[in-house]
């Protein structure tokens, strides 16, 4: 059976982790390039706040091609979609006919990317979509995979909570209308060791950092007023 020629829109954290584990189990599908976006003012992983050498770690370690769409700073949506577009058509060209993401339940972010894709022939794939996410997150965890929270919305979390490796009594404890997986971006995380790594990735804590941005989004449940605060945990490559 010809396996499709699949890349993987890969965040660092542990839904893609989780997601591409799930997909390299699946004889469907050869995944054979992780692509990330990168914010290019900081050389940081857009939205997760994580160093592009440990990104860098992080795929060599998974033994797997990685490649970065490199934006600016909060980019409008013409410069996104214009961005995306080059990497999709660069990779059709060179032969892949599928994509993977790690999304759980948010339709319209679902919707969007599959009709995006279409217009390119390239098929969307989501390994999660619509699992339980304590359950996912559980079987994060009894699978050997390791985690931690590299930035969190201050709606919910102070700056104790960034830099914490998550473990079970993290998940059965979350805040009443956090998600256990964060799937509304209430935090992120940087996956560092388990079954889909040669070895695990090794850092230090650096430093806890604030930042308040604008909202796009003043109806979205996390993000109720005109900014949203997120705290920071820097991780120093060893």
């Amino acid at each position: 059976m010809n396996k499709q020629k699949t890349y993987f829109n890969w965040s660092s954290g542990k839904d893609s982790a989780l997601a591409l584990y799930h997909l390299l189990k699946d004889d469907q599908y050869s995944v054979e390039e992780l692509t990330t976006t990168i914010n290019t003012h900081y050389n940081r992983v857009s939205m997760h706040g994580l160093r592009r050498e440990l990104l860098e770690a992080q795929t060599q370690s998974i033994g797997i091609k990685s490649s970065f769409i490199e934006l600016q700073e909060m980019p409008d949506m013409e410069t996104y979609e214009m961005k995306m577009l080059e990497t999709v058509v660069r990779l059709k060209q060179n032969g892949f006919t599928h994509t993977a993401f790690g999304d759980i339940f948010l339709e319209d972010l679902k919707a969007y990317r599959e009709t995006q894709l279409a217009k390119q022939n390239i098929s969307a794939v989501f390994p999660l979509w619509k699992r339980d996410t304590k359950e996912l997150m559980h079987e994060f965890l009894y699978l050997g995979f390791k985690t931690i929270i590299v930035c969190a919305n201050s709606k919910f979390f102070n700056e104790d909570f960034v830099g914490k490796v998550i473990d079970k009594d993290f998940v059965d404890n979350l805040p009443e209308g956090v998600d256990p997986c964060g799937e509304n971006g209430e935090f992120h995380t940087f996956c560092f060791d388990g079954p889909i790594f040669k070895q695990p990735v090794e850092f230090t804590i650096g430093e806890k950092v604030y930042r308040e941005y604008d909202n796009p989004n003043t109806d979205n449940s996390v993000c109720e007023s005109d900014t949203y605060g997120v705290w920071y945990c820097d991780l120093i490559p060893k």
